[in-house]
Order: C-alpha cells, then structure tokens, then sequence
C-alpha cells in the first residue's frame, strides 16, 4: 500500500493504477471510495475480494462528466438530465437501466446501474485523468464502518495499491440512491438529498420516500438490516440510566441535558445542525472504537430530513448487537 497527496502529479499516478486494473481509494464528499475501472471485471472483483463483499451487493459507479452516463445507461430521460442538472456533483446516486457493456458484477446481475458525479475536486479528476468510469463502494470491509478520513481506510483494508490522502469528508454519509423512471422517483437509501429536495426540483413527478425494501434482491447498497457496525456493541436509546454503573460511550446529537453518566461523550453537533451530525457521525463510532469504553450509546434524533439517513445508518449500526 503506497500514500498519495492530491496533488496533480499525484492524481496521475493514481488514474494510472485505475488504468492498469489497480484498486485507488480517494476521498468523495460523502465517505472514501475503493475504485477500480468500472469496465475491467477483474479489477471490480478485486473490489470484492478486498472488502469481502457479498456479489449480492451492486456497486456504485462514479462519473466526472455527463457525457459519461451514455456509455452506462440506455435511459437518458429528461427526468434524468433535470435530475442531474439539479443534483450533480453531489451526493445522489441514480439507478438506471444498464447498457450492455456494464458487466454484471458491477451491477450484481441486476439490469440497473448506480450511477453518480461526487462533488469532490479531487474525485472528479482522478475520474477524468483515469478516463474510465469508476466503480467505487466505501473503502470498508463490508458491513463496518464507513470511512470518513483517510486514516479509517488504512485502519480497514490492506490490499490497496494506492491511498489518496485527501483528510475529512464533507457529508460524512453515504450518497441518497434514487430509481428513476418518468412517472416516479423512489428512495432506496436515504442520504443528504432527500424526497422533498427533489419534489422541489421536479414536483410533477411522484416521489415516494425510502421505505425499507422487500424482495431478496438489492437495487442498492446498504440496504441490509446490519451494515455500518463498529467493533463494539453499538444501542440507541436516550434513557442513560439503563446503563448506570457501566464503561460506555455516548453519542449526543446537541450535548443538551444531563450527561454524568458516559465515561466519554461525543457531540456531533454543539448547535443542533442535522448536516453537521451526518458529517460527524462516523467520526464518532470510529473513535469509540479506539476509546476504552465496553460499549457504545447513541441518542436518537428526529427521523425529519437527512435526520432519516442519520438514524437509517444507526439502525443498521445496531442492528446485529439488539439480541444482546
């Protein structure tokens, strides 16, 4: 594993391993992205081997410029162009019906591919020096922590050829993910754009908000019951008194009212700003996991705005450790 800076000398030797069917991780503006070729099997496989991916799982592929969706999807509808004009660079990701050439295990055997254009300089001329689309899930061992410093992905993964060293991300998580047709849009995975972000943009067109999907196939990542999980057992509830007496870590969303009992606490945001929270959340859980605390407590917000992404991931966060 080699670091680089985000220099353009850099980037260049990054876009050349991208080439060369290497895996690059690199900062977007939601959390750090393992890329690969989007083009090159191998190389996507390679993705799944390092992050011991289920091949369930599609990936999504991040482009630096629109003409790049032509070569992706058979489906550019002015939905979709209004959609991109309104949203890209940034933090939604569409699916879309697939072309041909798209292989199978990035879209795991689906006929849809995730497509997005992260609002990260630094992404986006990696993609563009790369020339290739870029198939990129979080930089993560599959179903931990995602990763929101550079220093989350060496914790994680070895295997890596290349380490974009570009700091702290932006959003903190993952992108909203979107099936589009032209009658309606639905939420598969809630993020920083949400339902009525979009009803904004194009309130003609009916857009069903996230609910939790019931078929045994993922048009999305990250929608398994556990995903997200720090090492230690992770419980949301706002009664610290359940815990009196034990070594834990609290997560507050403010830092308003009594807090005496947490060995250690950590506010994600001091004046109450959802987007700040959803920035730091993952920050939170990755340094829980390096703190000397038996366990982890969050406090829940309200599920209003990107407070349903934050409380999506969180559920998740917890899920496995529930039977406790």
């Amino acid at each position: 594993m080699a670091y680089l800076g985000t220099d353009i000398e850099s980037l260049k030797v990054a876009a050349e391993a991208i080439k060369a069917g290497k895996l690059v991780s690199f900062p977007t503006e939601t959390v750090y992205g393992l890329g690969a070729d989007a083009f090159n099997a191998g190389a996507v496989a390679r993705i799944f081997q390092e992050k011991e991916r289920p091949s369930f799982d599609p990936l999504i592929v991040h482009i630096s410029h629109i003409d790049q969706l032509s070569r992706l999807t058979r489906s550019i509808t002015p939905v979709v162009l209004r959609l991109a004009e309104a949203f890209w660079p940034g933090p939604l990701t569409l699916v879309l019906p697939k072309q041909p050439e798209v292989h199978d295990i990035v879209t795991s055997g689906l006929d849809t591919v995730a497509i997005r254009m992260p609002n990260h300089l630094v992404a986006l001329q990696l993609i563009t020096l790369s020339g290739t689309a870029i198939a990129a899930p979080s930089a993560n061992k599959f179903g931990q922590l995602s990763p929101t410093h550079h220093k989350h992905v060496t914790k994680q993964l070895k295997g890596v050829e290349y380490v974009i060293e570009g700091g702290s991300t932006t959003v903190g998580i993952e992108s909203s993910v979107v099936s589009v047709d032209e009658m309606k849009i639905q939420i598969l995975r809630p993020g920083a754009v949400t339902a009525a972000d979009i009803k904004k943009v194009i309130p003609e067109v009916e857009v069903v908000d996230f609910t939790k999907p019931v078929d045994n196939h993922l048009p999305s990542p990250g929608l398994l019951n556990s995903h997200y999980s720090p090492k230690k057992p992770l419980y949301i509830s706002n009664n610290l008194d359940l815990f009196a007496g034990k070594k834990y870590g609290y997560i507050a969303f403010s830092g308003d009212g009594e807090m005496s009992g947490p060995a250690k606490v950590f506010v994600l945001s001091a004046k109450g700003d959802f987007a700040e929270a959803a920035t730091n959340l993952f920050r939170a859980l990755h340094y829980f996991e390096e703190e000397e605390v038996d366990f982890i407590v969050a406090e829940p917000i309200a599920e209003q705005g990107i407070g349903v992404a934050i409380m999506d991931r969180l559920k998740k966060a917890a899920f496995q450790y529930l039977k406790d």
